[in-house]
């Protein structure tokens, strides 16, 4: 990869400007043009996108992206109820699946936090809505990569809230990295061109 422009900004194939990370591959300018940042309400969704940011972890994001159909169909399409009925024989099959990353203390985890989201549902209550409800006030956009934390207050207390309720491989930073996909921040630099297009109003608007 290149090195990062001071304000962080790329142009694109149709001369656009965007974040720095999303014209490295087609995937990423896909990814990040179509969804990222994009507010995510449903709860099989939210579901996916935390699954996917806690398989990630140690690895590229582009490795997951390039494996997300196989994740898919590994785990029933992400609908939470059907996951949290998978067993040790479901986890023995994700062992020896080759279209995804074959890691069982991340793959126990996927189906420990489909059986939490589960539990939750029987409450009355809904996965989206927790993330949702750690949204930090509007801000304004970052104007260099450097602005753009790891972790927040906000991702550290979705962190204690999900663990306390048993799910696993949430931690802040990976946390944010899913409040940054889901739209919960607009972490789009200021300047891209899919900024206005994606997450809550921008406290600079």
């Amino acid at each position: 990869m290149s090195a990062v422009p001071p304000d962080g900004l790329a142009p694109g194939p149709d001369g656009r400007p965007r974040c720095w990370w999303a014209t490295s591959a087609p995937d990423y300018l896909d990814y990040h043009d179509t969804e990222w940042g994009r507010p995510v309400r449903d709860d099989d969704a939210m579901y996916e996108r935390l699954v996917l940011e806690g398989f990630q972890s140690g690895l590229s994001w582009l490795t997951i992206l390039r494996k997300r159909e196989n994740f898919r169909r590994a785990f029933a399409g992400f609908r939470i109820e059907e996951v949290a009925r998978f067993g040790a024989a479901d986890v023995e099959r994700l062992l020896q699946d080759a279209g995804i990353v074959r890691h069982r203390g991340k793959i126990e985890a996927a189906i420990a936090n489909a059986k939490a989201a589960a539990a939750l549902h029987a409450e009355g209550g809904s996965l989206a809505e927790l993330v949702w409800s750690h949204a930090p006030a509007p801000r304004p956009a970052p104007r260099t990569p450097a602005e753009i934390p790891a972790q927040t207050p906000e991702s550290k207390a979705l962190s204690r809230a999900l663990k306390a309720r048993g799910f696993r491989f949430v931690g802040p930073t990976t946390l944010y990295a899913a409040m940054q996909a889901c739209g919960v921040v607009n972490d789009h630099l200021a300047g891209c061109a899919a900024r206005g297009e994606a997450g809550p109003p921008p406290g600079d608007a």
